[in-house]
């Protein structure tokens, strides 16, 4: 296929993808709209200091992840500088919360954003491959530190608990797929698979990706120390809002109620965690001692930091990045994509 006719496939794939992501979000937002407006009367209620204190925190957030790949890139030999990075987060978090796949939605994002950017296609998939590894390397330790706290607190109940497990199973078969076909790297698949195209070409993609990243475990460990710190910012900004509406609960109880209300998303099919997010954290928060009201206002509250006020800056740079012109592979056969300077 010439270079044209790859830019002009590359962009109508790009276009269907980020717009589905588009239109699952809003569909979301409509639904709950009733939601958005009673977030006003939290806001208007909260205490100042820690509402700062929260908002802090969740900008950390997206400063981590982009700190995860700087590393990557970095290791690889291409730098790149924070804020693209940044700008790359916010979508990428924005799509994963968009689309119901177990935190994967953005990671096609993720590799097509970064080669738009200068990155590699090869360091790309590696950047994304180690993320993933990092990511549930350091949810899967989170998921079990919370099922050990429940436990010490004699609230651990047996949904609980196979609920931990499934998830433990989602965390090891995500990064294990990717280090399967990474493994495998040019090798023939069974003919039933070869004649689906999506699965020849991500393995045509993951083969790509550079061997030594994959294997430096000073890396990886970084990554994941990246990821952890997510997961604490999180837990972190749901303590903020309870403190914010006057409720004395422990960073503990936030720490578990974050970390069971994110599996429950994790493994439901339900865009944005709608509904399933809200009532999990309610409840575990009850579960620990929390009353209902604070534990459901405080919930709302984090929701609104985590899910509705980065969904505006995430549809603007996700409609910016639909323009943009996809990134053509070099005629040497690796991927340049376009000029460093496009992301300025």
């Amino acid at each position: 296929m010439s270079a044209r006719g790859e830019r002009y496939a590359g962009g109508r794939w790009r276009n269907w993808f980020f717009g589905f992501v588009l239109v699952a979000a809003l569909i979301g937002a409509i639904l709950h709209w009733g939601e958005v407006e009673g977030f006003a009367a939290l806001v208007e209620r909260a205490r100042p200091g820690w509402l700062g204190l929260a908002f802090a925190l969740q900008l950390s957030t997206y400063v981590s992840v982009a700190a995860g790949w700087a590393a990557v890139l970095r290791r690889a030999g291409t730098p790149q500088r924070l804020p693209p990075l940044i700008r790359i987060a916010i979508t990428k978090l924005f799509a994963d919360q968009a689309l119901p796949s177990a935190g994967m939605g953005g990671n096609v994002l993720l590799v097509d954003q970064l080669r738009g950017i200068g990155v590699e296609r090869g360091t790309a998939v590696a950047a994304l491959i180690i993320s993933m590894i990092g990511f549930y390397a350091a949810y899967a330790l989170f998921a079990i530190i919370m099922l050990v706290l429940l436990w010490f607190n004699d609230r651990a109940t047996p949904l609980m608990a196979g609920l931990v497990t499934l998830f433990l199973c989602v965390a090891l078969a995500i990064p294990g797929l990717a280090l399967w076909l990474r493994s495998r790297g040019s090798e023939p698949l069974p003919a039933w698979l070869e004649r689906i195209g999506v699965v020849r070409s991500l393995l045509d993609t993951v083969a790509e990706s550079p061997g030594d990243l994959l294997r430096d475990r000073a890396l990886l460990t970084r990554v994941a120390a990246c990821n952890a710190l997510i997961f604490l910012a999180d837990a972190g900004t749901l303590f903020a809002c309870l403190r914010a509406l006057g409720t004395n609960a422990s960073f503990g109880a936030s720490f578990i109620a974050l970390i069971m209300a994110s599996i429950v998303v994790t493994l439901g099919p339900i865009p944005l965690g709608l509904g399933s997010f809200e009532a999990t954290s309610t409840a575990t928060l009850r579960l620990l001692g929390v009353s209902f009201e604070a534990a459901f206002a405080g919930t709302m509250l984090l929701r609104l930091l985590i899910l509705w006020l980065p969904l505006v800056p995430g549809m603007i740079l996700m409609r910016g990045a639909m323009k943009r012109p996809p990134s053509v592979p070099h005629p040497s056969g690796a991927s340049g994509g376009s000029a460093r300077d496009d992301h300025r």
